[in-house]
């Protein structure tokens, strides 16, 4: 049986707030920067040095789409893929000496690192839009289909 309490609800909005934060704070400090100083600087590693709001948003996320039997299946590979794609590329990131320095960040080595690193955003956005398409199912009308 789907539950759409209060408890539900609460852990719909904390989880989102969470996820779409890692997402949107370097957006937000990047115009920030250009409106202060006229330089436009983007931080692109930013949404993976904020993964620990994205895990703990995603897991309470995907805990009250269980409880509203809701987009668990978009919710789950989302954070599915994040959390590999952000493990995987730092292992390779390791492997290939790219972390430490040894080796410079060209060719096939940094091209993967940078691609998981894109996977992983895309699993966070993933996350964010099973959010809120979670928030318009729990918030909605209870006559219209969701």
């Amino acid at each position: 049986m789907a539950k759409r309490g209060v408890l539900t609800k609460v852990l719909a909005v904390v989880g989102t707030t969470l996820v779409w934060f890692p997402l949107l704070a370097p957006v937000l400090v990047s115009a920030i920067a250009l409106i202060a100083r006229g330089v436009f600087r983007f931080d692109y590693l930013m949404p993976a040095e904020l993964f620990p709001s994205a895990l703990v948003g995603g897991g309470l996320v995907i805990w009250a789409s269980l409880r509203a039997a809701a987009r668990v299946r978009l919710v789950a590979w989302g954070l599915g893929t994040a959390v590999v794609m952000l493990v995987g590329g730092q292992w390779l990131a390791v492997v290939t000496g790219l972390a430490s320095g040894e080796t410079e960040p060209v060719g096939w080595p940094w091209m993967l690192v940078l691609a998981s690193l894109g996977l992983y955003t895309l699993g966070v956005l993933l996350i964010g839009i099973g959010a809120v398409l979670l928030l318009r199912h729990l918030f909605g009308r209870k006559g219209r289909a969701a």
